[in-house]
């Protein structure tokens, strides 16, 4: 089952309570990617980087399962700078510096050979970029998952509104969610999103877990509470490469499936916070991968006697 992941591959430089990094690899394919890669191997990655993104990040995500035959490497062009400062409670940030460089003017070509995937994660992104990408796809995915943000609320409304039509499967944080529908309430708030187009909504609420709903059902999960968070910076994409990858592993896209889906989103995104960047994902083990999970169903599990 082949999973095209789309959207940036960047530089950051990040300062937390915990410490400060000079440039490092980020970006939401980068992490939702490599999250991604622990489930399957069979990943197409769609992104631009300047010709000072590092060919030894290029085929580290090769050696992950990552195919980056879509990856443009624009010539004499920089790649996408991101640099912010998070706030004590690690939930709010500063962003110092935007730098676009090439996703300014960055226009997404599918490779032939990427065209028949079964399923599509859509980083957070322009939306017009995004329906670029599902407009190249002669057959449709088995699913399409896309993450968005306040910043496309603000600005692109329309070209938001018309490519969540077009997806399955919509992730966004609870402030977007409120901002999105109107409502305060995230139970009317997520009727209301889900009468926009999409099947299911994930409502991701960082160190408060996060909800999966379709019409019918609501599910939550949990986060795991953590000795040390050094960087929230990519938890979101990690959660969301996890959560796609689990999907495409397991061929099943029916609503109890995505509720394991998305305790192994949040065992990935849980990784991710333990170091700067993209540090932790990179040499994760099955074993550690199995007894995150574990924790997180240990976390929830209880026996209860109904009187």
């Amino acid at each position: 089952m082949s999973l095209l992941v789309v959207g940036t591959v960047a530089f950051d430089a990040i300062e937390t309570p915990f410490g400060k990094t000079d440039k490092i690899i980020g970006g939401a394919a980068t992490y939702a990617g490599l999250a991604a890669s622990y489930f399957t191997k069979n990943i197409n990655l769609v992104s631009v980087v300047g010709d000072d993104f590092p060919q030894q990040t290029i085929d580290l995500m090769n050696t992950r399962g990552i195919n980056t035959q879509g990856l443009q490497v624009k010539q004499g062009e920089k790649t996408f700078f991101w640099s912010g400062k998070y706030h004590n409670d690690m939930n709010t940030r500063d962003t110092l510096i935007t730098d676009l460089n090439v996703l300014a003017d960055f226009h997404p070509v599918v490779p032939e050979s990427y065209k028949n995937c079964e399923f599509l994660m859509l980083g957070n992104l322009m939306p017009r970029i995004q329906m670029a990408v599902i407009d190249q796809l002669p057959v449709r995915p088995k699913l399409i998952v896309m993450d968005t943000m306040n910043f496309w609320m603000d600005i692109a409304m329309d070209d938001l509104l018309k490519t969540i039509a077009k997806v399955d499967v919509l992730t966004i944080n609870d402030a977007e969610a409120r901002q999105l529908s109107g409502e305060y309430s995230l139970v009317k708030a997520a009727q209301k999103i889900l009468d926009l187009g999409p099947k299911y909504l994930v409502i991701k609420k960082g160190e408060h877990g996060a909800l999966l709903f379709n019409k019918e059902n609501v599910f939550f999960a949990p986060a795991l509470p953590l000795e040390d968070v050094f960087d929230p910076t990519g938890a979101g994409d990690s959660f969301a490469g996890g959560f796609i990858g689990f999907l495409a592993q397991t061929k099943d896209i029916s609503f109890d499936n995505m509720k394991r889906g998305i305790i192994f989103g949040s065992a990935m995104a849980s990784f991710c916070v333990e170091k700067f960047g993209t540090e932790r994902l990179i040499d994760l083990s099955q074993d550690e991968v199995d007894e995150r999970v574990q924790e997180f169903v240990d976390l929830v599990q209880f026996d209860i006697a109904l009187v």
